[in-house]
């Protein structure tokens, strides 16, 4: 079973421990370049109920630590959208997850999934780059880190080896990706501006050493 893992974007989290939120989205490149296709889950979820086969809530992919249950799972134009209820009053590590999550402290939901036949086609664009057409999801779980916060920080080294630059959009949409907030992604952003846009006063080989250290922290 292979492992896909997202920055956290979680809706609302409830006193009583409910949330809600996406547990993937698409787009996103992780670790092992890997994306998720629009379409990817549907079939998957209709078979696990079909077979009456729940999708178990874990914390950090550890079979013997289901936190929760998994109220409502659905794919919509954005992801993979998530309802789910922590069982804080029956379990002390569900009730600190629920702690965690109401002070952001926790860092991603990550998939556990495995790939039927044709599910998995190579990119024809970028060599190394897998798309992922269908998913048997088999778990989802609540993570400290996520691996593709670093996957999209990559890319963004990718550009800085090829020997450009990103444009202003593209290094605040790769900072956000990264789990910055949007104010300070945006901040981030315009301090580079003037190197990421060749401005006279701005030399191109500042912008990559600030990108770099930025990256390399």
């Amino acid at each position: 079973m292979k492992t896909l893992d997202f920055a956290l974007e979680t809706k609302a989290v409830g006193d009583e421990g409910a949330f809600e939120g996406y547990a993937s989205t698409f787009g996103n490149v992780d670790q092992g370049g890997d994306i998720v296709e629009p379409g990817a889950f549907i079939e998957g979820i209709v078979k696990a109920k079909d077979e009456g086969r729940s999708i178990p809530m874990l914390w950090q992919h550890d079979q013997r630590e289901p936190v929760g249950v998994w109220k409502d799972i659905a794919e919509d134009s954005k992801g993979l959208y998530v309802r789910g209820q922590l069982l804080v009053d029956a379990d002390p590590l569900a009730k600190r997850a629920h702690a965690l999550l109401k002070a952001k402290a926790l860092g991603g939901m990550s998939i556990g999934y495995r790939i039927p036949a044709g599910g998995m086609v190579e990119d024809e664009k970028r060599r190394g780059v897998f798309r992922l057409k269908k998913l048997d999801l088999r778990e989802i779980s609540l993570v400290t880190m996520p691996m593709n916060i670093q996957a999209r920080v990559t890319s963004v080294k990718s550009i800085l080896d090829a020997g450009r630059l990103p444009t202003v959009r593209e290094f605040e949409e790769h900072l956000r990706d990264a789990g910055f907030s949007k104010s300070l992604a945006a901040a981030i952003a315009g301090k580079a501006a003037p190197h990421l846009r060749g401005e006279p006063e701005a030399e191109a080989d500042e912008a990559s050493a600030f990108m770099r250290a930025l990256l390399n922290p």
